[in-house]
């Protein structure tokens, strides 16, 4: 049996001062049915950031900010040449988001500050908390800007000039979220972790229908997004022949029907999404000139990945019938196994406090699969009712989420004194 992790800091953790936090954090950016619209780099973010920096004073953390606005909060270790173990998530939400995606990771990582404090206990490494930028890609896209951009996947400067649908540049919208804040030493981005670990809830329902408390996190899939164009001609809906018509409409039916057969999976372990779809000029009365569309393919096999998605836009050529077709991949990312060092750190954790667990990959990307190349990543999930997440309706326990802040106690601890 796994040995019960620093029971004293264990017992710490306040599950009503984590929830309390939870639901003030929620008020910033709060819209109708208990959701949140907290868009990355807005007044809510700003004023998101300000209230954790506020939390945080009385722990005496260093803060520290990144070029993308990625906000560290350090806690010292007896040994400052040691690389520090980072752990966290993001604050933005989704436009129709609920109160604990992301923000969650942030609060659990401050609650076990929290109780090492009060706990008297000082690990050998520091551990940071990060604040991630942009993991929803909800105003800016991609998602995961700010941890693709540290680990040195992407270039900040591909994305400065990037506009919201309100025509802000992030560029701007960036220089003002670090100005709030002058007092906030910079560092460069990058840097040597020992490890990574990201609280989450688990945004699926495999842990409530199985009753599970602690989901141990063994990988994320595979993503790829494309848009597809599809380009036709307007004509009147009265007067136009149907022959001889050039519908992008019906060719995007056709296409996305084709989709649907080249996705097909037995096993329901695929994922493909059509999320957007855009019509212009977009009357009743015209026929449909342009038609573009989004593509959300996922799978946690690497070949099936780049099998389904590389056919998908000679698979859209042959189902078009009166239109021309383009299609445009903006984002991959390939399926990521996490490092049995994290992975056994939070099992031994879970299993040490008597709390149920599984095995488990991720369905949804995160900042962790971005961390993972620069040092060993892992996650702990904790479930949430029906699985949904991404909506107002996102609900996680009282007891689950300072269930899974005990298990984040007991991996930092093991990971931190190393």
């Amino acid at each position: 049996m796994a040995k019960k992790p620093a029971p004293n800091a264990v017992a710490l953790v306040s599950e009503r001062r984590l929830w309390d936090r939870m639901m003030a954090m929620a008020e910033i950016g709060a819209i109708p049915g208990n959701g949140v619209n907290r868009a990355c780099l807005s007044k809510e973010d700003i004023r998101a950031r300000r209230l954790l920096l506020t939390w945080a004073r009385n722990l005496k953390l260093d803060a520290e900010v990144d070029p993308i606005g990625n906000l560290f909060l350090r806690r010292r270790g007896t040994d400052a040449t040691l690389d520090p173990v980072c752990a966290g998530s993001h604050m933005d939400s989704q436009p129709q988001g609920g109160r604990f995606d992301g923000i969650y990771g942030v609060l659990a990582v401050l609650e076990a500050f929290e109780a090492l404090e009060a706990a008297g206990i000082t690990t050998r490494r520091p551990i940071e908390l990060v604040a991630w930028t942009n993991e929803e890609g909800g105003r800016y896209a991609p998602g995961a800007m700010g941890s693709m951009v540290h680990a040195g996947l992407r270039r900040l400067d591909e994305f400065l000039d990037l506009t919201d649908k309100d025509g802000i540049r992030l560029g701007d919208a960036l220089a003002e979220t670090l100005a709030a804040e002058p007092w906030i030493p910079r560092r460069p981005l990058g840097r040597s972790y020992a490890a990574y670990l990201e609280p989450h809830i688990e945004q699926g329902p495999r842990l409530e229908a199985e009753g599970k408390t602690i989901g141990v996190v063994t990988g994320i899939q595979g993503s790829r997004w494309f848009t597809v164009t599809v380009t036709g001609e307007t004509a009147h809906a009265g007067a136009a022949p149907m022959r001889g018509r050039k519908d992008a409409v019906q060719d995007a039916l056709r296409i996305i029907a084709a989709l649907n057969e080249l996705m097909a999976d037995p096993t329901d372990t695929a994922r493909f999404t059509v999320g957007r779809i855009n019509v212009s000029p977009n009357t009743p009365n015209s026929v449909a000139s342009s038609v573009q569309f989004s593509i959300d393919f996922r799978h946690p096999d690497r070949a099936e990945l780049l099998r389904r998605g590389d056919a998908i836009a000679a698979l859209a050529g042959r189902a078009v019938r009166d239109c021309t077709v383009a299609v445009a991949e903006n984002f991959h990312v390939m399926p990521c196994a996490f490092d049995p060092l994290v992975v056994d750190a939070v099992q031994n954790a879970a299993e040490g406090l008597g709390l149920s667990w599984m095995r488990m990959p991720s369905g949804a990307f995160h900042d962790a699969q971005f961390m993972q190349p620069l040092c060993p990543t892992g996650m702990i999930f904790v479930p949430c009712r029906k699985g949904i997440s991404h909506n107002v309706a996102e609900y996680a326990e009282p007891a689950h989420l300072a269930a899974g802040t005990q298990v984040l106690v007991g991996a930092l601890l093991d990971l931190a004194n190393r």
